[in-house]
């Protein structure tokens, strides 16, 4: 730490370690988060897999358990809007965020990076429901990257991240049109509960040169899915979901 402080340390440097113990506090003291399998990340390039949650804190907390650990910034690939707020852009250059194109991503893992990214994107974050399903509309993008770059793909969940904060029930069709015409995430969220919050990292899928992104991308969701079934109570509920966190 004393060495962060040293006057030569680019500020982004020092700007990331606090974000990092920021998160790693807040997600102790307020859903007693944990991390398994965190050691599934391999070493070298990586495509990291997840389940967006409403307000994906988990992510938040997993890239920075692993930038304090292990010592290595994840790149994010984050929704285009939020490149467009202002005041959000030299944040999102600290953290290493970027919209990220395939090409781009590809880059990214061929030159040994380690890249998250969730398929579902607002869409999942607005329109799934305390069942977890899947909704990637048969996005590709990230399989093809991630063939591109050969490189492995890591799924990850956590649970009960649905419970934590939750869209409202109402007029959830209408908000629906409006988003497919628009792109602008309009439903609205209530929520900050003190729920328990376990991410679980999957075993690497190995990049397969035979394999179609169509391919990867069913195993991918396959993957997510047997995470979801094995470790989240269905339908989720946020009175359980409390519980868990105090038992």
């Amino acid at each position: 730490m004393n060495d962060l402080l040293a006057p030569n340390v680019d500020f982004r440097i020092k700007a990331r370690a606090a974000i990092a113990l920021l998160w790693e506090c807040h997600g102790w003291i307020w859903h007693g988060y944990e991390v398994v399998g965190l050691d599934n990340i391999p070493p070298g390039p990586a495509l990291i897999v997840y389940y967006h949650g409403v307000i994906p804190i988990d992510y938040y907390y997993l890239s920075s358990r692993y930038l304090i650990h292990k010592k290595r910034l994840m790149w994010t690939i984050a929704a285009d809007f939020l490149f467009k707020v202002p005041g959000l852009k030299l944040l999102m250059e600290v953290v290493q965020a970027t919209p990220g194109t395939v090409e781009q991503i590809a880059d990214l893992l061929r030159s040994g990076e380690i890249v998250s990214v969730a398929p579902g994107g607002i869409r999942e974050a607005q329109f799934s429901n305390e069942y977890y399903e899947l909704v990637w509309n048969g996005h590709l993008g990230f399989a093809k990257a991630a063939c591109l770059g050969k490189a492995p793909i890591v799924p990850v969940f956590t649970q009960n991240i649905r419970e934590a904060f939750r869209t409202s029930p109402f007029f959830r069709g209408l908000f629906r049109s409006i988003y497919e015409k628009t792109k602008l995430p309009l439903l609205p969220i209530y929520g900050g509960f003190p729920v328990k919050l376990v991410t679980y990292v999957g075993k690497p899928i190995p990049y397969d040169e035979s394999a179609t992104p169509e391919e990867v991308a069913k195993q991918t969701a396959d993957a997510i899915k047997e995470l979801i079934l094995k470790h989240q109570r269905l339908p989720g509920t946020i009175f359980d979901a409390i519980l868990e966190r105090f038992r």
